[in-house]
């Protein structure tokens, strides 16, 4: 629903999430990117465009390369990436991608991205 405001226990699968400058977030039904849509490219450009440094990215298992170029975007614009241990994660492909793109990201396994997001969250 385009205008809609970012809400717990909301989810919106079928289209792009984009998250606008006035943090709410419009949806897309542009063709998928890298066979995916919802396409984590979309949604962390986006977001990177809007929150700069005070986003937080997560990359975790994938059987593709989508959410590098996002991961990138993110670094770019002065955020923080954190990217699941390819040597760890269930399918490679998406982890291994996200930090050839953005080499500065994290890595970190499951638990440490969990503790890591937890400390955020009280800080």
């Amino acid at each position: 629903m385009p205008g809609s405001t970012l809400a717990t226990g909301a989810v919106h699968l079928r289209y792009h999430l984009l998250v606008e400058c006035d943090e709410t977030i419009a949806l897309s039904a542009d063709a998928p990117v890298l066979f995916s849509r919802p396409s984590i490219d979309v949604l962390f450009e986006s977001a990177a465009d809007s929150y700069g440094a005070r986003l937080v990215g997560v990359i975790l298992t994938g059987a593709n390369e989508d959410g590098a170029r996002g991961a990138a975007a993110v670094h770019a614009a002065g955020g923080a990436m954190l990217v699941e241990d390819p040597a760890t994660a269930y399918a490679a492909a998406m982890p291994t991608a996200a930090l050839a793109r953005c080499p500065a990201a994290a890595t970190l396994s499951l638990d440490a991205i969990a503790d890591r997001l937890l400390k955020l969250g009280t800080s």
